[in-house]
């Protein structure tokens, strides 16, 4: 599958490091920024208590689910910055290892710290990502509010968030009450 990312490898920077030096997306894509992606079950539990390859395999399912939720995939990932709570490279590299195995050959640019302390009790690890969709409209589900125009630009084709009151790439950067045209109005 095509993703709208192309990984950046330089031969003057050593070729020893199993991430990509730089990614570039070319426009027109939709960006998406993701939270960072915890190791919690669906009740809010950390899971794994005090294992950095259980907790950071649950971070990725988890890293996974959110990006499908904007439509997108790993693959279409540009960064990643991996936070493990520990001061032993030890810990890093073990979850930076399970990490590789979901990112696969998508070796995005990444940034693997040791942290004091992550937010939730016992939490070991988190991985925040962003990623760009290419040919996003055809992602996204059909406007709810479509009727004979959903926004004031002339391109949309109805489709957009179903919600419609969060930015598409074709809305105005404010979200205007009905009847109203401009947030001053």
């Amino acid at each position: 599958m095509s993703t709208g990312v192309r990984l950046i490898r330089n031969d003057r920077l050593t070729p020893k490091v199993d991430y990509a030096y730089a990614a570039v997306a070319d426009a027109p894509v939709r960006s998406v920024w993701v939270a960072g992606a915890c190791p919690l079950d669906l009740n809010g539990e950390t899971v794994a208590v005090g294992d950095y390859a259980g907790q950071t395999q649950q971070v990725m399912r988890n890293l996974v689910t959110a990006l499908e939720g904007a439509g997108a995939s790993l693959t279409d990932v540009t960064k990643t910055t991996v936070y493990v709570a520990s001061s032993r490279q030890d810990d890093l590299v073990t979850a930076w290892e399970v990490y590789r195995e979901y990112m696969g050959e998508h070796d995005v640019p990444s940034t693997l710290l040791g942290v004091a302390v992550l937010g939730y009790n016992h939490q070991l690890v988190e991985v925040e990502a962003t990623a760009v969709i290419t040919g996003a409209r055809d992602r996204r589900t059909p406007c709810a509010r479509k009727t004979i125009s959903c926004c004031p630009q002339p391109s949309c084709s109805g489709l957009g968030s179903t919600a419609h009151g969060l930015l598409d790439d074709h809305s105005p950067p404010w979200s205007p009450a009905p009847g109203r045209t401009s947030p001053l109005s």
